[in-house]
């Protein structure tokens, strides 16, 4: 009963690999958000610190200038902070949605391959276009475009990332295992080894 749960488990697991972690990747999703959508803002208040700059130039009263820093940096931290907290939600949105899509397609399928990555892709991406503001016209325009979209960038990708999987475990499935048996047999035998002097000791 036990080996044909394990070889069970084997099994799900040679057909599931490829997978990612849903936890894992919407949390670097939200990381990698939290970058972009603050370097995005930081990049774009370079102008506006150069329009305080030429204000501080212009201005004689220490205290005038003195506030005008203040606020310029106050209104720079808050850019740059609500950027990031933007940039970190709607990527982790979209990671979360990719990658949950993904693994219900392998879950529900009962085999992990490209279609499920272009499945994923096609979804989200039509998903994230329809919730985009603008007209009735405008979304279905979108999620025409997402969904086309989101497949013709997720056919190469996913097919890259599935080959990739495949390289890096050929020659690893047996011979791992047969390595870990045989290093755990080993084990079990110098300490069966050990026990049995212990018992000739004591007799």
């Amino acid at each position: 009963m036990e080996s044909s749960e394990i070889t069970e488990e084997e099994t799900r697991s040679q057909k599931m690999a490829g997978t990612v972690n849903w936890g894992t990747a919407t949390v670097i999703g939200v990381f990698a958000g939290l970058f972009y959508g603050g370097s995005k803002e930081a990049a774009a208040s370079v102008s506006k610190d150069a329009e305080v700059m030429l204000k501080l130039g212009s201005t004689a009263d220490k205290r005038e200038q003195y506030r005008l820093m203040r606020d310029a940096m106050e209104k720079r931290f808050i850019r740059v902070t609500r950027g990031s907290i933007v940039g970190g939600i709607r990527l982790g949105m979209f990671t979360a949605a990719f990658y949950g899509l993904q693994n219900l397609l392998a879950e529900k399928r009962g085999v992990h391959d490209v279609y499920n990555v272009v499945g994923a892709g096609s979804a989200t991406a039509a998903t994230f276009g329809l919730i985009m503001p603008g007209s009735l016209q405008w979304r279905a325009r979108n999620v025409m475009l997402g969904s086309a979209l989101g497949a013709a960038v997720c056919f190469p990708l996913g097919w890259l990332h599935l080959k990739l999987v495949e390289k890096a475990n050929e020659g690893t499935g047996t011979t791992d295992g047969n390595e870990v048996k045989g290093g755990v047999g080993a084990a079990i035998e110098r300490l069966e080894g050990h026990l049995n002097k212990g018992d000739v000791k004591s007799t």
